[in-house]
């Protein structure tokens, strides 16, 4: 019975301290692997890729997001991509559910435009600082039998509270 007590205070406080990062105004930063050899396409073998990410809580729960990245395929870079997404988090658990639009410049000097749904989770190491594994398909709206693609990717988070007041020394 001891167990089972402490590991529901556990799973509480866990949850309250998770809920806190998910509120208005507060600033997201990611970086991202996305194609760490976790991908399927037609067209690409193993690979690596590099997502950056900021963005900005506009809602409890509501991120708004800027990503910018590239993939290496092939001994070579082979896609440029710019893009926006939104994700929500559900019941301020850490669980998100992602969508988005993304600008994708191959070297073949093929442009295309893919939306991006992702489910994912966030494992916080401490009060601002996740670990966020997701699963993607980003879906080409030019070719999709050939430039689709689905996959798993792994990032590290910093969330910023913009509204702390920071106090140099007390009084003041």
């Amino acid at each position: 019975m001891k167990k089972f007590l402490l590991t529901v205070v556990i799973a509480t406080i866990s949850v309250l301290s998770a809920s806190a990062q998910f509120e208005k105004g507060k600033v997201y930063l990611n970086g991202s692997l996305p194609n760490f050899g976790i991908s399927y396409s037609d067209e690409k073998d193993l690979g690596i890729g590099l997502e950056l990410n900021g963005g900005y809580f506009f809602a409890d729960n509501l991120l708004l997001v800027g990503s910018t990245g590239f993939d290496y395929n092939y001994s070579k870079w082979s896609d440029l991509y710019v893009g926006l997404k939104g994700r929500y988090y559900i019941l301020q658990n850490g669980l998100f559910l992602g969508a988005g639009a993304r600008y994708l410049h191959e070297y073949k000097n093929f442009n295309d435009l893919q939306l991006t749904p992702e489910i994912g989770y966030c494992f916080f190491l401490g009060r601002n600082v996740a670990v966020e594994p997701s699963v993607y398909y980003n879906m080409s709206i030019t070719d999709f039998s050939h430039k689709s693609e689905v996959g798993l990717k792994v990032g590290i988070s910093i969330f910023l509270d913009t509204k702390r007041n920071i106090t140099v020394w007390p009084g003041k």
